[in-house]
């Protein structure tokens, strides 16, 4: 099938490579525009648009779906397009312009969390089991028919940026399966069932932890926030980077923790603890404004073995 492709980050490029894989014949690919990034600032093409370059793919650089874009794709006379994480929406007349329209490769079990950040805040609300979607591209969002879905399961304290990153070799089955029943039945898909949540974009106050909830609830929020925004809690007035938290199981549980207050970091056998109301967290990796990245125990052994985190 002659498809064009849209998408942008890391994450999308398994897509692109699995409908290569298949057989499918990827005739073009919008982007978004090269960005500044690094303390340089120097101008990067996204890992679609290298990927792209590499298989020997035009690639069309775009920050808006616009006449520009509808008109590069027209010319190619695509069958199918297909989105996955572009950055941008698809409208008229784009949408219409592949003789199959488009469909998108969304990481969430549609309808639940539609929107920009699905995998961020199924894990804020402490799901663990997460889906992905394939599904037709209509105006409304994230609201088409679906074609095919998957899931599977992640262990507590899994970061989103982990968790995508499996999604996204993972999700390239359920994607492939999509095209292959177009190509069989032009008019697969079934509506979408249950009860609509949305992921609302993610921002860096999202990111400050909530330490007056319990430890399950403060992990979740951590691994939601990690890497992007960035999970942090304020200690002495600035903010505290938490760039690795984990909760200890079972046995290796230090004791301790109950003549701490909630919001207290201590040294217990050697690790830097977090209390909580009902339990602790360790501070595996922090980073203090204006410093790199330490170990939690490291950096708190700096601070004669305590702290107030808040």
């Amino acid at each position: 099938m002659r498809i064009v492709f849209a998408g942008t980050p890391e994450f999308a490029v398994p897509s692109l490579h699995a409908l290569r894989a298949a057989g499918h014949e990827v005739v073009g690919v919008v982007t978004r525009e090269d960005a500044p990034l690094g303390r340089k600032r120097v101008l990067t093409p996204s890992p679609v648009a290298v990927a792209s370059e590499a298989l020997g793919i035009p690639v069309h650089r775009a920050n808006r779906l616009d006449d520009g874009a509808t008109a590069w794709v027209r010319q190619l006379a695509p069958e199918l397009g297909v989105i996955v994480a572009y950055g941008g929406l698809v409208r008229e007349p784009l949408l219409s312009t592949p003789e199959l329209g488009w469909i998108n490769l969304h990481f969430s079990a549609l309808p639940k969390w539609r929107g920009a950040a699905p995998v961020q805040r199924a894990l804020e609300a402490g799901e663990q089991r997460l889906g992905v979607t394939v599904f037709r591209l209509v105006a409304a969002l994230d609201a088409g028919d679906i074609l095919t879905t998957d899931s599977r399961q992640y262990p507590e304290g899994t970061s989103a940026g982990a968790a995508l990153s499996d999604l996204a070799s993972f999700g390239t089955g359920a994607l492939v399966e999509a095209v292959e029943l177009l190509g069989a039945d032009p008019a697969a898909g079934a509506p979408q069932v249950g009860e609509a949540s949305y992921a609302e974009k993610l921002t860096r106050e999202d990111g400050r932890l909530d330490l007056g909830r319990g430890a399950r609830d403060v992990l979740a929020q951590w691994a939601a926030m990690t890497p992007e925004p960035g999970a942090y809690a304020m200690h002495d007035g600035v903010p505290l980077k938490v760039r690795e938290l984990r909760a200890p199981s079972g046995s290796d549980s230090p004791p301790g923790v109950d003549a701490m207050q909630a919001g207290a970091v201590g040294l217990l056998e050697g690790r830097a603890m977090l209390a909580l109301h009902d339990g602790m967290l360790e501070l595996v990796r922090v980073q203090p404004a204006g410093k790199p990245s330490m170990d939690g125990a490291a950096w708190l052994r700096g601070r004669d073995g305590r702290a107030e985190l808040a």
